[in-house]
């Protein structure tokens, strides 16, 4: 019960620590009431009842048959005490259908979604309020979007779960299933991160944080479980069958000999084709179906389950576009990443969030882009301003351009594929908690503001259950022409812990000496130093010694090619069932 205390605490007392302009009293005021308010129906969920009711319903759950299965279920999560005391206190009766593991996923599941719902109720009545700055509100709307997504996660965790593993094989429903949870908590660290840009933002995100917390350790609890459930059938089927974790990865290969099983005879003859028919072309100067791409893909059907295709002709379209979670299995296909280019400049220091100042933004799954420019002209001095942002599950790119300096290309979530394309920028430039592999690649640094240094990724894995990471494998690593001459002045770093367990891997990369020879860069002292993983594998080039390199606990040279395997796209992101579909070229293995 200690957490559940811990939020009520917090709830009592967070006013002590805000210092309220006279402009934001009254905003405050409704603020911490609407908070006190959703922490009392937050609390009735979870089960925050009387002293008397809470000793009763644990000593109820203590003396059922449950509780051990309860007990043992929670006790391989990161938050026992949470995970015991919520289904303890779940509605009447629940308890009592619980006799496995399983049973125990999704009771904790469900009450996840219960209280995701009153957060998303508790933001829309905020947005209602008067004298919100733009940027709160952008951030607030991005909430809106991000927590939408993370119910629709749940509900799809739900059914996946149900169905375990009878539908999918063992390996692809754990992935699945890890994705899904995975995603749904880094919803809502991007929520908060909303408001982390000046000192009124970080006031609203004191109003939002526990709530967003206490979803974001319900899920870490309903991941480990899952991590446990499906680690331990795996492991059982494997012993059953006599073979090794490394035959099972093998399997990958072998699938990428043949098309997919789910893959529609439509798109299979599409994906074979020596020329490909679109659905709809976007042409600027009037001669095709739409002149702008945010009409095309708001014309395009939701829910598709087969390819469609929006031809973006030659020319420079200056516009944002939104490619939602209703649609699904959209393509952009442009004439050519030079001669097809999509740009705009929203940026934080003008008031968007990160999140938002996407040029263009891909959630809908099965999202594809070839021969195109992606690009944000805000500049170097306009702070975060991103080209890309994806968090389209099994989406990929082929030879695209993402331009821009800080943040260009958002890895937002779930499992992306970047194959033959261009991404250069400055600060952190390939940033998120996807679990993204960028394969024959050119990334390169570009030149910085005064006194910046260039990193060239920063991920963003809080929790070390979250199957998430950044992949660089066989690409090149370089600097653009206008930092060359003066790359000198301008440090470049792989990359640096944007959470706790940020986990980057560079591997059979050539790496020119634009990295320094430290290889990685801090994010705030020692912050994340022993728990992140940063590896090097078999890398080649000027700047790929690693004679110099950091020596913290989480940095490793990668010496087994076995555990270089794991970051390999046919194990890391299951690439063996889905790249083919694509009609991408791809390797599976190192």
């Amino acid at each position: 019960m200690t957490r559940i205390k811990e939020f009520f605490a917090g709830m009592s007392d967070s006013g002590k620590h805000i210092s309220i302009s006279k402009r934001h009293k009254k905003l405050f005021l409704a603020l911490f009431a609407s908070v006190l308010l959703v922490a009392a129906v937050i609390g009735i969920v979870v089960g925050v009842k009387s002293n008397k009711e809470n000793s009763d319903s644990i000593a109820d759950l203590k003396a059922s048959p449950a509780h051990a299965i309860v007990k043992s279920s929670c006790s391989s999560t990161r938050y026992p005490e949470l995970c015991f005391s919520a289904i303890a206190t779940a509605p009447v009766g629940t308890t009592k259908k619980v006799s496995s593991l399983k049973d125990v996923i999704l009771v904790s599941l469900n009450l996840t979604i219960t209280v995701v719902e009153h957060n998303f109720f508790r933001i829309e009545k905020i947005i209602s309020m008067k004298n919100l700055t733009k940027r709160e509100k952008t951030a607030l709307h991005d909430c809106l979007e991000t927590i939408s997504e993370t119910l629709d996660e749940l509900h799809e965790a739900i059914v996946d779960l149900i169905e375990y593993p009878k539908k999918k094989s063992l390996s692809s429903a754990a992935d699945d299933l890890k994705t899904l949870l995975s995603s749904a908590m880094t919803n809502q660290e991007t929520c908060l991160d909303g408001f982390s840009h000046d000192d009124a933002d970080k006031h609203v995100r004191e109003a939002l944080e526990d709530g967003e917390v206490l979803v974001e350790k319900m899920c870490s609890n309903s991941l480990a479980m899952i991590k446990n459930l499906t680690d331990t059938d795996m492991a059982i089927e494997m012993s059953k069958m006599g073979r090794k974790m490394t035959d099972i990865t093998a399997d990958n290969d072998v699938e990428d000999s043949k098309w997919p099983k789910w893959l529609s005879a439509v798109d299979r003859r599409l994906l074979q084709s020596s020329t490909v028919t679109p659905n709809v072309v976007v042409a600027a100067d009037g001669s095709g179906d739409y002149k702008t791409v945010a009409a095309a893909v708001a014309a395009a059907p939701s829910g598709s389950k087969t390819r469609y295709i929006i031809r973006i002709k030659a020319g420079v379209y200056r516009e944002n576009v939104d490619v939602p979670k209703g649609k699904t299995n959209i393509m952009f296909l442009g004439d050519g990443r030079t001669s097809t280019i999509i740009t705009a400049s929203r940026n934080v220091v003008d008031g968007s969030t990160t999140f938002n100042s996407a040029t263009v933004a891909a959630v809908g799954a099965g999202f594809l882009a070839r021969d195109i420019t992606f690009q944000n002209t805000a500049g170097p001095s306009k702070h975060q301003a991103v080209a890309l942002r994806v968090g389209s599950d099994l989406s990929a790119f082929y030879k695209c351009d993402m331009l821009a300096y800080q943040d260009t290309l958002y890895v937002h979530s779930n499992r992306q594929f970047y194959i033959n394309c261009y991404i250069a920028g400055t600060v952190d430039f390939i940033f998120g908690n996807a679990a993204a592999v960028l394969q024959d690649c050119d990334i390169h640094a570009r030149k910085p503001n005064s006194g910046q240094r260039n990193m060239l990724t920063a991920q963003g894995r809080t929790d070390p259950n979250q199957n998430t990471g950044i992949v660089i494998q066989k690409c090149r690593i370089g600097a653009t022409s206008d930092l060359l001459p003066v790359q000198s002045s301008f440090p470049t770093y792989f990359g640096r812990p944007w959470k706790e367990y940020s986990r980057t891997v560079i591997m059979q990369s050539a790496v020119s000496n634009v990295i320094n020879p430290a290889g990685w860069y801090m994010w705030s002292g020692t912050f994340a130093l022993d728990t992140l993983y940063y590896g090097e594998y078999a890398n080649t080039g000027a700047g790929a010694s690693t004679s110099g390199r950091v020596t913290w606990k989480g940095f490793r040279v990668i010496t087994s090619s076995s555990e270089a395997a794991g970051f390999t796209p046919g194990s890391f992101i299951g690439g063996g069932s889905w790249l083919r579909a694509t009609g991408f070229p791809f390797s599976l293995g190192l």
